[in-house]
């Protein structure tokens, strides 16, 4: 990670305090149900076989009929696990800043049909493998930081570079978000560019509620 934090202003803070409450107040709470179950059994095995990767591919709401779809589901699960393993290990690595092992993590999935460009479901499976470290990537989630002005190119590296930006957000952003975790964070970009996510609802959230003080 760079030295070079992101400074926001006090409304664009006030704005991600204001996206993830809504975010909370919207979405089911049932709905992280099914990345939790693949978290669980991820945690159990190692591994992430193709059943839960489409489980995750459900859960993201991303396309199934796509030729990558089938070159997966022709492969030996065993095969699958040996790639996924080896991310889930990159991941889990707290020797490594949180971008290095998203880094690595990501390329250990590149040799899985879906996985070699995109990281919309590559961020699904490295977050269900260290969901205390990795976070969410999404094109609204992308937006949302171009609206921050931090600049995230679609260069090659790109969840590494996301997960870095993340981790500079969090280690200089004011109380409460301080203490938010990478998925909290990915919660709060993702909402912040959500079609739903009308001037109406952001008013209603609009009392100040983070402290603006660095200390």
């Amino acid at each position: 990670m760079t030295d070079n934090l992101f400074t926001l202003t006090p409304e664009h803070w006030q704005r991600l305090v204001s996206a993830r409450q809504a975010y909370a107040d919207t979405v089911s709470p049932y709905y992280d149900e099914t990345l939790q179950q693949v978290t669980q059994r991820a945690c159990e095995n190692g591994n992430i076989g193709k059943a839960d990767i489409g489980a995750l591919l459900m859960w993201k709401r991303l396309r199934a009929d796509t030729s990558w779809a089938g070159e997966l589901m022709a492969l030996a699960d065993a095969d699958v696990r040996r790639a996924t393993a080896a991310a889930v290990t990159a991941v889990r690595d707290t020797s490594l800043s949180r971008s290095t092992s998203a880094r690595a993590g990501r390329a250990a999935l590149a040799s899985l049909p879906g996985f070699r460009t995109g990281d919309a479901l590559a961020s699904a499976v490295l977050t269900a493998a260290a969901p205390n470290r990795m976070a969410i990537y999404d094109r609204r989630a992308h937006s949302a930081l171009h609206t921050l002005n931090i600049t995230l190119s679609h260069a090659p590296s790109r969840y590494s570079r996301y997960m870095e930006a993340i981790d500079q957000l969090l280690a200089s952003a004011p109380a409460p978000i301080r203490g938010w975790s990478a998925r909290d964070m990915d919660t709060a970009l993702y909402w912040l560019h959500h079609p739903t996510n009308t001037t109406a609802r952001t008013k209603q959230h609009s009392t100040p509620l983070i402290d603006t003080g660095q200390d």
